[in-house]
């Protein structure tokens, strides 16, 4: 009990004294996990929704696949990320191995399979009826499209609460993809890691306070819109 009180006295120390590489740190995770989240939902999104509504030869490999990505581990898109940027690699010659850049794009493999399986997994539930109904009353695609949006909205944020809670967590990948650069590539995960390996237990729990308050008032934010979209 009492380390976890001395990490949370370090957390609002390291706040109050406006700690320069805490807020760096800190700016950065919410930086790329922001970006991430936003490029996973503008692929996963539509991806989701084709899977969801579209019949097609060989959809079902690709909700196999989508389902088995769901639960890839973190280190595996780690591993792959890192042969594709490495210097002799496919993509070596973007340069993007350990700097942020490698960690969005680890973030985004292990998030996109969530955003597109918890999206698809929706759509797939919409009553065949409604969607007759719809087409009776005349609706181009596109009303009916955001009508299903509509529809199906509390189960989309629910989808990107649960691919952004993948990428606020993400730590194996985002270490190896991303070197733990100080001033570079540092984020909260690593460093909660470097931290606990170093034996800062009071620094670890204090990290790891900040990042359970960044993911909580997101998280927060999400729900709110999620709640307040769901009385109109």
């Amino acid at each position: 009990m009492d380390l976890l009180i001395d990490g949370f006295i370090k957390a609002w120390d390291m706040i109050i004294s406006g700690d320069s590489e805490i807020f760096q740190i800190t700016w950065l995770t919410l930086k790329v996990s922001m970006t991430a989240i936003i490029l996973s939902m503008l692929i996963g999104i539509p991806v989701g929704v084709v899977l969801g509504l579209a019949h097609f030869p060989g959809r079902s490999i690709l909700l196999v696949f989508i389902n088995i990505g769901m639960g890839l581990p973190p280190v595996v898109a780690g591993l792959w990320i890192t042969i594709f940027l490495w210097r002799s690699g496919p993509l070596g010659w973007l340069s993007w191995l350990y700097t942020p850049k490698a960690i969005i794009i680890a973030q985004i493999l292990v998030s996109l399979p969530i955003i597109i399986g918890l999206t698809s997994s929706a759509f797939q539930q919409i009553d065949s009826k409604f969607l007759l109904q719809l087409k009776a009353l005349g609706a181009t695609k596109w009303q009916a499209l955001v009508l299903l949006l509509k529809e199906t909205k509390i189960a989309i944020f629910a989808a990107v609460m649960a691919g952004l809670g993948r990428i606020m967590a993400e730590v194996g990948a985002a270490m190896m993809v991303g070197g733990n650069i100080r001033g570079d590539t540092r984020i909260l995960t690593t460093s909660i890691v470097m931290e606990v390996s170093k034996g800062n237990f009071d620094i670890a729990l204090a990290l790891s306070f900040i990042l359970m308050t960044l993911a909580f008032m997101i998280t927060l934010i999400l729900t709110l819109l999620q709640q307040r979209r769901t009385t109109k």
